[in-house]
């Protein structure tokens, strides 16, 4: 078992003035210069479970660019554990959404093997950390590190990204597991006030710091719909009539990049015509976000009813997460249920796994599919926040997504997409798209206001000086204030 130390750049805050004006870009230079000061010869950590796929990893490695780029010495360790390990952490992970995931136990071997593997992790990162350096411990896979980190005289800050929309036996069954951990952080971060549970914490030391995006990465990055479909026809999702030239993006380092990896497609036929309209789900492959439901949904619908769209479910390849051992299962319990469809229906599905051995390739496949979707779904049953909604909103696309978690919070039922409010009911899933199709002025209306609401609202700029006040208001260690209060108030 080893520590692994992602590689990191340096990126420029100021490249934010293109959408926030010179002036609000003065303003905030001032703030990030007076805690740049607070944090001179100190390192901020961030400790995760994961440097690949999903939402976590990729607001992590874009925060420590920016933070690195407006001069501190921000830091990335990702832990490692035996496969058992991050099974406990997966049924912790759906516990805390309320769900029952595998129905294994959370007992006391289960808490045994969950503190051997953090002490041991712990043991290897607690010599590199400094009195007065800033820990950010991320989601339930690491939590038990955290007694040792504020052992070694760090600030210590439990990120929890996610929650349940309602409080049962599984919530309750989790929060008992985890927050004896928990309880020793300075400090806890959650992504929605309704997340903070009411009894197991002292909430007087939450804060609210909703998740972000970076526009300007490879995920999020302007691309003309031409280069959208050329990276799309060489991964193998779409057959592009005419296309003059080869397509590159900008890495997270300025470099170009190209694309040149294939994605592992499961369909019945060749790639649809780019002349085709596609609803898009991008996830993980995971229980919760209801693939199945997804595929059922969009079997119902009529071909006319969607100008005879063609829907795409992509993940990551199952093998690239290593913290989440269920992905493989339900990758292939999704191909299933497409087997399982009638032959004009499967003909019209495909399921797409997408590299990672190269994250800002990934990321470029991501956004070509986003942007050149006619739809983009997230049919999640529950949902700690909701990046690929956000991420939607930033393309100016077209939405249909369920009213639970996070998501509810970015979208304005008929202002900035549609939400379900009941994501079990596939009937009313398969009518909002085919409003989605019927109005597309009306669309494109919603697209529009989804885009001026990130910028408002969601980019990673925000996320930064929330963080740096937060650690401001922990230095200063202001008696019986409400942290979240203290921090609005200088916001």
């Amino acid at each position: 078992m080893s520590l692994r130390f992602p590689a990191l750049t340096m990126l420029p805050l100021d490249r934010y003035a293109t959408l926030l004006g010179s002036e609000t870009m003065e303003r905030i230079q001032l703030r990030v210069d007076t805690l740049r000061e607070r944090l001179r010869g100190r390192i901020v950590w961030n400790v995760s479970s994961t440097a690949v796929s999903g939402g976590v990893a990729e607001m992590i490695r874009s925060l420590t660019a920016y933070a690195r780029g407006a001069g501190v010495d921000a830091r990335w360790a990702v832990i490692a554990g035996p496969t058992e390990f991050f099974r406990i952490t997966k049924r912790l992970h759906n516990a805390i959404h309320g769900s029952a995931g595998d129905g294994s136990r959370l007992g006391e071997p289960e808490r045994r093997l969950f503190e051997h593997v953090a002490i041991a992790n712990a043991a290897e990162l607690a010599p590199m950390v400094r009195p007065r350096d800033v820990v950010i411990v991320h989601d339930p896979q690491p939590v038990a590190m955290v007694p040792e980190l504020v052992a070694r005289g760090a600030r210590v800050i439990w990120r929890c990204h996610i929650g349940p929309d309602a409080v049962n036996d599984e919530v309750e069954r989790a929060w008992a597991f985890l927050a004896p951990y928990v309880r020793a952080a300075d400090a806890y971060v959650f992504s929605r006030a309704a997340y903070v549970p009411a009894s197991d914490l002292d909430a007087s030391r939450a804060v609210v710091i909703p998740p972000t995006i970076d526009p300007f990465s490879a995920k999020n990055q302007s691309i003309g719909e031409r280069c959208a479909i050329s990276i799309l026809d060489h991964v193998g999702l779409v057959r592009a009539a005419d296309l003059a030239t080869t397509c590159t993006f900008a890495r997270e380092d300025g470099t170009p990049g190209r694309v040149d990896r294939c994605a592992e497609v499961v369909r019945e036929g060749p790639p649809p015509p780019d002349t085709t309209p596609l609803v898009v789900q991008v996830s993980r492959w995971d229980r919760l976000k209801d693939p199945f439901g997804v595929i059922a949904g969009f079997a119902r619908l009529a071909a006319e009813a969607t100008r005879g769209a063609h829907l795409v479910l992509a993940g990551p390849a199952a093998t690239g997460v290593s913290d989440d051992p269920e992905g493989a299962s339900v990758l292939a319990a999704a191909i299933a249920h497409w087997r399982r469809l009638p032959d004009d229906v499967r003909r019209r599905v495909h399921l797409a796994s997408l590299p990672t051995i190269d994250i800002d390739e990934n990321a470029a496949m991501v956004n070509a599919l986003q942007r050149h979707a006619a739809v983009i779904v997230q049919k999640s049953l529950h949902e700690g926040f909701g990046l690929t909604v956000t991420e939607a909103m930033w393309k100016a696309r077209p939405i249909v997504a369920s009213a639970v978690g996070g998501i509810q919070d970015q979208i304005d039922d008929g202002v900035h997409g549609l939400l379900l409010a009941d994501p079990m009911d596939l009937d009313a899933f398969g009518r909002a798209i085919a409003r989605v199709f019927a109005d597309p002025a009306a669309a494109r209306q919603m697209g529009a206001r989804a885009h001026t609401r990130v910028i408002e609202r969601y980019l990673g700029i925000d996320s930064l000086l929330r963080y740096g006040t937060l650690i401001e208001l922990l230095d200063e260690s202001p008696a019986r204030v409400r942290f979240e209060d203290a921090l609005a108030a200088r916001l």
